[in-house]
Parts: C-alpha cells; structure tokens; sequence
C-alpha cells in the first residue's frame, strides 16, 4: 500500500505543478511558493498546503478551487486542502525559473533577499522601511524607473515606470 500512496502523492505534486497562479498566469502556484506541501494526513487522504501571498489574498479561493480541479481531473480523490499562515509567505520562496517567466512576461521580479532564512526569534522589528533599490525595467533592462503607485494590478505588485524606454511595468514587492 505504501508505494501506492507514494505514487498518489508524486501525481499529486505533477498535476499540481501545472496549477498556473490565476493573477499571473505564466507561473505556477508552486513556482510562486504558494503550493508549500502535498502529503498524506492521519486519515489518508492527500493534503495540499497552500499559502496566500499575503493574508487578504482575494485569489485564494481560486487557488483552492484551480487545485481541487486538477486533482479531481486526475482522479485523486480523496484530498483536502489547507491553507496556513505560518510561516508566513515571503518572495523568498519564488523559484529563479519563475522570476525569468516574471520579467519575460513583463512584471519586475522582487530583488534582494527578505531574509526568510533567519530563525524568526533572531529577526529585527523595524518599523520604518528600508529604502530598496529601484527595480530594473523588465522590458529594456535600465534602472532608471520611478514608482508611481505603491500598488498595482494586484496589492502585491507596485506600479513603476522606465524613464528610458517609458514603459510601465508591475513590480512584485518583497516580502
């Protein structure tokens, strides 16, 4: 039974893997660091754990219902899911393939390191933020950009501007 229920959850991770973000559809869920574990629960069934990029994700539930689809379509019943707040999301766990799908499709990938590696009881409170540096244009590759709204197409993304090229473009903000 073992190597059944190990299968069930390498065609869970497969199928999931195809689950495309439905904000940015270029990368997937997983790609994003949304899909953070598929594995059995206590009573068998599959679990996938999901985490919003930020607590008021309004994307979430269709997240929930995209990946209920897929395992569905795969005949992987039965399942559950469940989303978790902790540890909370950072742009940390984006992959280096989907911060290329991200530029390539037009929207600034985070830059830096939130520092998701530190044990949290070792991570400064700072209540004024640090100013980061400005994001590459991801369509001419300049640094000469300029911010015009903290927010967005989406509240994770602010929106900027090349001085250069003069186009606009989204940038995913760190967390």
């Amino acid at each position: 039974m073992q190597a059944t229920a190990d299968h069930a959850l390498e065609r869970a991770w497969e199928v999931l893997e195809t689950v495309p973000d439905p904000e940015i559809p270029v990368v997937s869920i997983r790609e994003l660091g949304i899909l953070r574990d598929v594995r059995r629960a206590a009573d068998g069934q599959i679990e996938v754990v999901i985490t919003p990029t930020y607590s008021g994700c309004p994307a979430m539930s269709q997240i929930a219902e995209d990946v209920a689809h897929a395992l569905d379509v795969a005949e992987l019943a039965p399942y559950r899911i469940a989303t978790t707040l902790s540890p909370a999301w950072t742009t940390d766990w984006i992959t280096d393939e989907a911060r290329e799908k991200l530029r390539a499709y037009g929207i600034a990938p985070p830059t830096g390191n939130c520092g998701s590696g530190v044990p949290a009881s070792e991570q400064p409170i700072t209540f004024m933020p640090k100013p980061l540096p400005a994001p590459a244009c991801p369509h001419c590759g300049s640094h000469h950009t300029e911010r015009l709204a903290q927010f967005g197409s989406t509240a994770c993304k602010a929106l900027y501007r090349c001085i250069d090229c003069r186009e606009p473009f989204d940038y995913f903000k760190p967390y």
